[in-house]
Parts: C-alpha cells; structure tokens; sequence
C-alpha cells in the first residue's frame, strides 16, 4: 500500500513538472526574444550621432534614402544601408524573399511616427561605394512610446543574414537575432520557397538593372515588372518601371509580332502594369524584348501577367534638357558605384520637355522608306541646350499630312520616348551630324503642344 502511494505521489510530480515545462517553454522551444525591443533609444545622448528624418524613397529590405538635414548631407538625402543586416536582393537580379524584406521594411516606416538613423559612432560614416551612409534606423508608432531598431527586427524575422554583425554597437543582439532566426526556421531560413518568388528558366531582375547590363541578356529569358506607356504603331510598345535607387524611370521596347494572340494584346494595353517575361534581343543596333507569350490554361513563369486591375499613367518625366545631354547617373552596388550616361538609362521611358525652340528641321523624303514624311526638329532649350526631338509620320484630324510648317519658328512642349539615332541604321539625309545621339521621339500629334508667341 505504502508503495503504491509513492508511485503515485511520483506520478504526481512528475506530471506537475510536466505541466510547469510546457507552462513556462510553450511547446518546448526557447522562448522567443523581441530583439528590436532590447536596447533603449535615447535621442538626446551624445555617444552617437544621430538625426530625425523622413522616408525620401524605399529601395529595398536593407536600404532607404531619407530626407535629413543638410548640415548631415548637402543634398538633403542621405542614402541608407543599414548596418550589421543584408536583406536579399530586390532591386538588382530579384532574389527569394527580397521583395517580402523590401515590403517588411516599408510597412514598418510608413507606420512610424517618428523615425531616427543612428551611426556606429561619433562621425557619419560611409559604406564601401562611397556614397552610401551607415546607420541603424530606429522608429516608434502611435500606438508606442518607445523606439524599436528596425535593423534587428529585420534580422529576427529572418528577412536578412549578417552582414559584419558581430563588428558594431549592437554587434551581440544582431547575432543572437540571427541565430534565433536560423533556429526558428523563419523565411529565408526556413527552407520554403519564396511564395512571391517565380523559379524557373526567366531570370527575376529589375528593368533598371537589365538596362544597365542588357547586353549580358541578348538570348536569355528575364522578367521584371513594368507599366504599358505607349503603343509604337509597329507591333510593339514602350513599357517603363521607376528605380527608386535612382528617382529615375528606365525602359524598354516590348515587340510583340503581328501574329501576336488577342490575349498578349489585351495584356498590352496602355496603363497595363505586368510582370513582363520575354527574351532580350537585338534589332538594327537596339535591344528589345521579344518572344512575350501568354496562355491561360497553361501559365508558366515565362508568361506575361497582370499585376493589377488599375490603369497607371505614364510618368513623362519633365526632364532639364542638360541633364538629358550631360547628365551622369551612379550605380550602387554592394561594393560598387559605377557611372552611367543618363539618356543611356532613362532610354525608352517617357519624358517631356518645355520651352523647345524648333529652329531648324529636316524629313525624310526617301520614298522606299517607312518613315517618309517623319520630320526632325532640331530644338533649342532656353538655356542653349540643343535638344533633338523626332516625329513618327503625323496626320492632323482630317487626315493631312503634317509637314514642317506645322513647326516653322515655334516654341513648342513635347512628351514622348527616348530614342537615339545611329547614322548607320538610317536614312542619312535625317541627320545634321555624323555621331550617334539620343532624341525625343514623338508617336501622335497629341504629344506636341504649340506655345503661343
């Protein structure tokens, strides 16, 4: 009898210990640690520099342009990489999981009521491009009196791997957020794949970085997600992304073939915003995306796609006509800046100018060409900057032909494509110099406005 009580009074506590285990560890797992709340933000203390600030541009997981003060930046932006964390890819070659860092990110600032960066130290310091800043980001919400460090809630949703973590301020809480993040098998390690991620033979990349790199794609399959800015009137349209890296649009000419099925067409209407899939070539010198497709029984990751049901506009971004001819772009990389023309960029997307003075013009006149009766309007900025601007063959509402007296002397607003002009794939006698050039291209007469005198 007596034994039969120990056992059962072992019973007992061994049930209790039980139920205490599973009472303070849940399911048996180490209890979850809110890293972005261990550490105190005080703004006011003086062992770092720090600043308030503003969201200028979201770029992607692990780097934000924010408006700050100019004694910190000339400018008045200062581009962000965030210390200690990097977040996969979604402005280069899109990585799995790098547009859920980038929408993380931008959900956590867009609801912030208050937003501090903070450097490692005492001086601003830059990363190894030169033209990034180093910080970790700090923000609170309405509904919150303290600051969270956004850098550690990034790593402990398991949004970004290390990244010299263990060599900076919060060096110990940035390792611990990333071992607990590899423990508890979230996102990138977790092992799944990426739901808003396409694998297979397309190459996922951003339309800026196709157009800085396009000729390594000439025969390969990409895809990238972009807007329907304009139809060429030849079997193709203009489709155009922002680069938020950049504040600039890129582009590039989608040639869709004339036995193209009613479904690519409907797809391709103006306004349209599409992952875009299709395969890089080259045509008379430009590179152009080809190849599109669409089925609607049997969708593959090559496959055009609608993204949304709204119509977007086009962005016919008002240009300085200096900065079209002169102007010089960087390109970050993670350890990189390299320089690009900014016609080269911004090749194939909308723009718009004003104040153009048409003070010289030439058509073409060849009677075997396409483009017999198009004009070239050689204009003037009101700063002295010539800008070349070139028209498809225009019908006015009764069906006559514009010609150049439509423009003889006028001061003229125009919105249209990047385009560029290489003498040797074109009708010579439509060129004043002898040297390949970016212009205006002007597809309907609605594109040009006549000031008055």
């Amino acid at each position: 009898m007596k034994q039969n009580l120990m056992r059962m009074i072992s019973l007992v506590l061994l049930v209790c210990t039980v139920a205490l285990c599973f009472s303070a560890c849940g399911d048996g797992k180490p209890e979850h640690v809110d890293y972005a709340a261990e550490h105190v933000f005080d703004p006011a203390s003086t062992d770092t520099v720090k600043a308030e600030v503003t969201v200028k541009n979201f770029v992607d997981g692990d780097t934000t342009h924010f408006f700050v003060p100019t004694t910190i930046a000339e400018s008045g932006v200062l581009k962000a990489r965030y210390l200690g964390i990097n977040t996969p890819e979604s402005t280069g070659q899109i990585e799995p999981y790098g547009k859920k860092a980038a929408s993380f990110t931008k959900e956590k600032l867009s609801s912030a009521t208050s937003i501090y960066i903070e450097s490692d130290n005492t001086t601003w310091n830059l990363d190894s491009t030169g033209a990034r800043h180093l910080v970790w980001v700090w923000y609170k919400t309405a509904d919150s009196e303290t600051y969270r460090n956004l850098n550690l809630e990034i790593m402990q949703n398991g949004l970004a791997v290390q990244s010299n973590s263990a060599q900076n301020r919060y060096g110990a809480s940035c390792v611990a957020a990333y071992n607990q993040a590899v423990a508890e098998a979230l996102h990138v390690h977790s092992g799944v794949k990426d739901p808003d991620f396409y694998y297979g033979e397309a190459i996922e990349l951003t339309l800026n970085a196709l157009r800085c790199n396009i000729a390594d794609y000439v025969g390969k399959t990409v895809a990238f997600e972009a807007i329907v800015v304009k139809n060429s009137g030849q079997d193709g349209v203009y489709v155009e992304a922002y680069d938020p890296e950049t504040d600039m649009y890129n582009g590039i000419y989608l040639y869709y073939a004339a036995n193209a099925t009613p479904a690519v067409r409907e797809l391709l209407k103006i306004g349209t915003r599409l992952r875009v899939a299709g395969k890089i070539s080259e045509f008379n010198g430009s590179y152009q995306i080809s190849d599109v497709s669409y089925s609607h029984y049997h969708p593959s990751a090559k496959d055009l796609q609608k993204l949304d049901d709204e119509l977007h506009e086009a962005s016919y971004t008002l240009t300085d006509p200096k900065t079209f001819k002169t102007g010089k772009v960087d390109i970050l990389t993670e350890d990189a800046k390299v320089t690009y023309d900014y016609a080269a960029l911004a090749l194939h997307s909308s723009i718009s100018f004003e104040n153009l003075k048409v003070v010289r013009m030439s058509t073409t006149t060849n009677p075997t060409s396409s483009s017999k009766g198009a004009i070239t309007l050689y204009c003037q900025a009101p700063d002295g900057t010539e800008i070349t601007v070139r028209t498809a063959v225009l019908y006015d509402e009764s069906g006559n032909l514009i010609t150049q007296s439509y423009f003889e002397g006028k001061t003229i607003n125009v919105k249209g494509i990047v385009d560029y002009y290489d003498p040797s794939n074109g009708d010579a006698e439509d060129v004043e110099s002898n040297g390949f050039y970016y212009q205006v291209k002007l597809l309907s007469l609605s594109d040009v406005t006549i000031l008055e005198s």
